[in-house]
């Protein structure tokens, strides 16, 4: 669910890069936002505590960021997770996190532009920890966001404020930021980086958000847990940030709409069934570049003479115990996924690691559903153990509104007409629509075949199968698979043998296949640095009686391997490669085979792919044996019978043919039919791949009607209910009958 805001633009944000001026006058100086102003009588006492701890702060800053490198250098422990204190508030976090490198058929090594920050604690504090994810863009994506991430943490902690004003100082830490990436000698011309952060200090959450990454924040209500937006994705797609960049001399189109595909006179986007991966973008006048999707960032500085600012929107959230969790995450988990979606996924598990598996796996299978390619995809799950009710009025900090149930968004500078959110404000749907690109690959293997096939069988004991389906059955990389897909995975898993000493991989290396433990011993080992060096550390064993596996990560991407796995004792292993894990992914088996059989009934043939494809997750399987009736002349069909495998001989009578208007009852001698008398019955054999009761789709009926197997039978059957459901009544979605 979204959350109620106050304001949102922060910061002189609507001037482009070279128009802007430091505004130090009085006037702008009362437009910081205060919730309470010290009064004559104490000033001089302040300012004299204020320069004592200037002093403080800049030692104290100093030593934090000597710390950033060595604490964000660290590998999580062996679990998979880490568990911090927040003592003055006496309660703990646990969190972990993954960043996978997105699937690029056309640029295989491409680098993964994500990078991500932990810093527990954060500066010297014990009661401040730091959690940033940062997604690149660009030719020089991931330097930027590298870049990003180890300046903002430093000018954060160097800031004058950091500690009294975490507001402000997150306000200016991501303008100065973004300034030093300007004059770096890195081009950010044309590249930069988005950022989510979040600041834990007590039990206060500081968020600070410039781009298109996202905060969520699980929330009990009653039985339900309820994700809470920490953040809004600053697109177009938001009108108040359309209508800025606008103002700043933008062009919003998407690329079809660049391309002369689509009217630009015409808003093309937010309302549509579906975006098709074709969401507005900004364009300089008259110019074809830069097409970014967001509308702020830091760096990009061609797109910030167009309204691309680097300004945070920031909240502030206090925690209580009716919050278990928050998440931060890239676009790349909720192109495709909703903050609610997120939150269910990771209330399932109680070990954020687990979580972080999940989300990025499922991310992974719905790119390749949807897209030809993944985009880079990063989570950081922290769980919140052991917080109690504050008994306090409520208020953290100075400077900073803070709300028990909802976030605020924090005001630092004021504009002179801001542009309020709606309270009903709600970051925009996700995506379910295959993109241009994906309709083409799927049309291509309906016409041409597949592009990946699977490799030559591979047989198993019945004993073995079952373990194997033993061992995934909860895994999280193949619990949304098809059963068709399943089992093409068992024909994929090849045998690997192997003998006692055998490294089956390698820490340092890079894998590309998942295995399961057929049989024997294997022990997992990693080489970690301590004080006193290189230590070689076992961290588990696997067996075949604990259902093992391992080396799921390898079938997304191939990062160097954390851990080698040795074998102690002769074995087996079950092994799966990442091209052939990929193939059955993207290639969708059960869904291209039933496509092409809707295809062929000729009522349906106009339809879209979109459509299509929605059917086709309708379509019932049913099996017949020889002789056995599908249904007889007295309950006719039940909808659109396409059939699988076999044949079918139907019956029926010749005035069944006469009255209907779209009739597959024909045969090759069917000009004759109208000479019959209607008590005359006729036989007729539908072999692979035929159909009949498409009629039923219109709401026509016929009866003296019926059907048996002839020899073993398979059918896919589609009904009325189920097609109305999905798509609309047939009658009103075919060309020419739109209404």
């Amino acid at each position: 669910m979204g959350c109620a805001y106050s304001r949102t633009c922060i910061g002189e944000i609507c001037a482009p890069r070279e128009a802007k001026t430091r505004d130090t006058s009085q006037s702008a100086r009362a437009r910081h936002f205060r919730v309470s102003s010290p009064g004559p009588s104490n000033v001089q006492e302040l300012e004299a505590r204020d320069e004592s701890n200037e002093m403080s702060s800049t030692r104290d800053a100093e030593v934090g960021i000597n710390r950033l490198s060595r604490v964000s250098a660290q590998f999580l422990p062996p679990e998979g997770s880490r568990t911090v204190k927040v003592p003055s508030e006496e309660y703990k976090l646990r969190y972990s996190y993954l960043s996978q490198r997105g699937y690029y058929p056309d640029a295989l090594d491409k680098a993964n532009q994500d990078s991500f920050c932990i810093h527990t604690p954060f500066g010297t504090s014990p009661d401040d920890h730091f959690f940033g994810v940062f997604d690149g863009h660009g030719e020089f994506g991931a330097q930027c966001s590298q870049f990003a991430k180890k300046k903002l943490c430093e000018n954060l902690l160097r800031h004058g404020k950091y500690r009294e004003d975490a507001v402000e100082a997150c306000h200016s830490s991501f303008l100065t930021t973004n300034s030093q990436l300007h004059a770096d000698i890195l081009d950010d011309t044309m590249s930069g980086t988005t950022a989510i952060t979040v600041l834990v200090r007590g039990r206060t959450l500081y968020v600070a958000n410039s781009g298109d990454s996202r905060a969520v924040i699980a929330e009990r209500r009653g039985k339900d847990i309820v994700a809470v937006d920490l953040s809004m994705d600053q697109t177009p797609l938001r009108e108040e940030e359309c209508e800025r960049v606008m103002f700043c001399g933008a062009r919003v189109m998407t690329l079809d709409q660049i391309e002369g595909l689509k009217s630009p006179e015409v808003k093309c986007w937010g309302d549509e069934e579906g975006d098709d991966g074709d969401p507005p973008r900004l364009w300089l006048p008259n110019e074809m570049y830069p097409g970014t999707a967001f509308t702020r960032s830091i760096g990009d500085s061609i797109a910030e003479t167009i309204g691309v600012v680097a300004t945070p929107e920031i909240v502030a959230l206090k925690l209580t115990p009716r919050h278990p969790f928050f998440v931060l995450a890239s676009d790349g988990v909720f192109e495709f996924l909703s903050s609610q979606a997120v939150v269910d996924m990771v209330a399932k598990y109680k070990d954020p690691r687990d979580a972080c598996a999940a989300i990025v796996a499922e991310s992974y299978r719905l790119w390749l559903h949807y897209e030809t390619r993944t985009d880079d995809i990063t989570v950081i799950v922290v769980h919140i153990n052991g917080l109690t009710e504050d008994a306090g009025t409520g208020l953290a900090n100075p400077g900073s509104i803070i709300c028990s149930c909802v976030p605020q968004v924090v005001e630092v500078s004021g504009l002179e007409s801001p542009s309020p959110l709606s309270r009903s404000g709600r970051n925009h749907r996700t995506r379910n629509d295959f993109s241009k690109a994906r309709l083409r690959a799927i049309e291509s293997s309906i016409e041409n075949g597949q592009s990946w096939a699977p490799p030559p069988l591979n047989r198993k004991t019945w004993e073995e199968e079952a373990h194997i389906e033993r061992a995934l059955h909860n895994h999280f990389l193949f619990r949304k698979l098809a059963d068709s897909q399943r089992h093409v995975l068992l024909d994929c898993l090849l045998r690997v043998e192997v003998q006692p000493g055998d490294v089956v991989v390698e820490q340092g290396g890079e894998g590309d296949c998942f295995y399961i433990v057929g049989s024997g011993e294997f022990e997992v080992s990693a080489t970690q640095e301590d004080k006193d060096g290189e230590t070689t550390r076992v961290l588990q064993r696997y067996t075949a009686e604990k259902m093992s596996s391992f080396g799921e990560l390898a079938l997304m991407y191939n990062k160097p391997l954390q851990a080698s796995v040795r074998a102690v004792t002769r074995g087996m292993l079950w092994a799966l490669k990442r091209e052939d894990f990929s193939g059955i992914l993207m290639s969708e088996l059960s869904d291209l085979s039933s496509l092409k059989l809707l295809q062929s009934v000729d009522l349906l043939s106009k339809l879209t792919i979109l459509q299509l494809n929605r059917i086709a997750d309708s379509l019932a399987d049913l099996s017949f044996s020889d002789g056995q009736s599908l249904f007889d002349k007295n309950d006719g069909p039940g909808g659109l019978y396409i059939i699988r495998k076999g044949s079918v001989r139907l019956t029926f009578n010749a005035d069944a043919v006469r009255s209907l208007e779209v009739c597959s009852l024909q045969c090759d001698d069917s000009k004759d039919n109208d000479d019959l008398p209607n008590e005359t019955e006729i036989s007729l054999e539908k072999c692979e791949g035929g159909y009949f009761g498409e009629w039923i789709l219109l709401g026509e009926k016929t009866g003296s009607l019926a059907a048996v197997a002839v020899g073993d039978v398979s059918c896919a059957l589609l009904t009325k209910e189920n097609f109305d459901s999905v798509v609309g009544p047939l009658g009103k979605i075919l060309p020419g009958n739109e209404i």
